[in-house]
């Protein structure tokens, strides 16, 4: 069992003043891999008394400087990218093939992406021609508290750091309880890529005790937070007392509008979508939108695909989906599987329990629900399993009231080939993102929600300005050094 007690403060590995140790379950085999602290009162204070103590002087470098460093977290990074995908794999339950590649390649990626779009932000231009004495500045928002989930945690535990080093912010690193491990080494990444003292701490902890205290904290000005709704108003209310810059990145609940005229792959490609991660994304598409005149071919691929996903430990090679992370995970799933069936809700693939064969692990079975209405609690909640609930439309005006009708807007899909259709519902749909076709956001596009969904933008040109202040200065003279 690995032993992680430590945390990382003011650029060293110090052990805790407070708190208490956990276990570190491997969802796979519902046994402990490791063991943790959760940091006390007097841990947070310390590791944000280091941030501020770092923020006068890293604010201050040259903007060349800090891209170089995020340069050598990226060479760091890559040579580590496989024990990486290690970590993440047995943490969160991510099969190894896909911890090496998807959930540690999108940290690859989105450094990488921050480093391209570094060149387009300007800390210090010109109002316009004729006002040149009026400057615009873009300075660091100052000490910012990073929370982060278990279900990506590279991939998220690197749109919030990377920006925020690139804007020259010092921080705090909240790391899922759940899920440590992958952010312990990505400290030790930082450390031997010579992030100066100070800059980046790492206080391990749950939501009630150090997220809270982060929240609140005096010295800390600004929040970025991606988890549940439930969890990002709890922090937006505990921020507000001190005025925090907020960003939120929160939960989904996707419509995937199919129409008669999409390619022939549409069910299949939007089925594994969902099923993707073991279902645990925000952005995944579980209300799947059918026309009316292809809706029971539309269930049957999708039900053939779910009995066809093969489910296995994340410990083997292959093809696969895992585990869930958690038991209590585990047990909201079976708890809204069951909510499905006594609500109406026609069960095509999938069900109860876990799938033949594995009876240790949080194994869930692949589920297709059909004949769903919006009003149904498997319509409504997020379920972050592998749950696709499919319903059916009658033309364009009723999918997009069908779509719309959720407090969530993170992102929407559509696939059909009238190209003019799929204009419109993308300006139409509420939500922040629109994927149309099986066609990816382009690298740099910004990620984040509207409404329940969260607020700011994560990733690009957008993700790094949003750890910058922007300052209006008037009178600026000629004779600047």
């Amino acid at each position: 069992m690995l032993d992680k007690r430590n945390f990382y403060i003011n650029g060293a590995w110090v052990a805790p003043i407070a708190g208490r140790d956990i276990e570190v379950i491997d969802p796979s085999t519902e046994e402990a891999c490791a063991v943790i602290s959760l940091g006390g009162e007097a841990d947070t204070n310390a590791a944000v008394a280091a941030a501020r103590a770092a923020l006068p002087a890293f604010m201050e470098t040259p903007p060349a400087e800090r891209l170089e460093l995020v340069k050598r977290i990226l060479d760091v990074y890559k040579r580590r990218n496989d024990e990486m995908g290690e970590a993440i794999s047995l943490e969160m339950g991510a099969p190894i093939d896909m911890a090496k590649t998807s959930q540690s390649g999108s940290g690859t990626w989105h450094i990488e992406n921050f480093i391209r779009a570094f060149d387009q932000i300007e800390f210090e231009t010109p109002l316009s021609e004729k006002a040149t004495e009026d400057r615009i500045i873009k300075e660091a928002v100052g000490v910012c508290a990073l929370i982060t989930p278990w279900n990506w945690p590279m991939n998220q535990v690197t749109l919030k750091v990377i920006p925020a080093l690139l804007a020259g912010c010092t921080m705090v690193l909240k790391p899922s309880e759940i899920a440590p491990l992958s952010s312990m080494l990505f400290a030790e990444i930082l450390d031997e890529a010579g992030v100066p003292a100070g800059v980046f701490n790492l206080v391990n902890g749950d939501g009630p005790g150090v997220g809270t205290q982060l929240s609140g904290h005096v010295d800390v000005d600004m929040v970025s937070f991606t988890g549940s709704t439930r969890a990002g108003i709890a922090i937006s209310k505990n921020a507000a007392e001190t005025l925090k810059h907020i960003h939120l990145e929160l939960g989904g609940k996707g419509a995937n509008i199919i129409f008669a005229d999409a390619d022939e792959k549409a069910v299949l490609r939007g089925a594994r979508q969902c099923f993707n991660n073991t279902g645990q994304s925000c952005n995944a598409p579980t209300r799947m939108l059918v026309e009316r005149s292809i809706y029971d071919k539309a269930v049957e691929i999708a039900a053939a695909t779910a009995e066809k996903t093969k489910v296995a430990t994340a410990h083997d090679s292959g093809n696969h989906i895992g585990p869930v992370v958690s038991e209590a995970q585990f047990d909201k799933i079976q708890g809204l599987i069951q909510k499905g069936i006594d609500e109406g809700a026609r069960l095509v693939a999938g069900g109860l329990g876990r799938p033949d064969g594995l009876n240790r692990g949080y194994f869930v079975r692949p589920t297709v629900f059909a004949d769903v209405n919006n009003d149904m609690t498997i319509a409504r909640e997020e379920i972050f399993g592998p749950v696709l609930s499919i319903i059916p439309f009658e033309d364009e005006a009723d999918a997009l009231r069908i779509a719309n009708d959720t407090v969530y807007g993170l992102t929407n899909y559509v696939q059909s080939e009238d190209g003019a259709k799929r204009n419109r519902l993308a300006r139409r749909l509420r939500s922040g993102m629109v994927e149309m076709n099986g066609k990816s956001r382009g690298r740099g596009s910004p990620f984040g929600g509207m409404k329940a969904s969260g607020r700011g933008r994560e990733g690009g040109v957008w993700g790094i300005e949003d750890f910058l202040e922007v300052k209006a200065v008037s009178g600026w003279s000629s004779e600047d050094a």
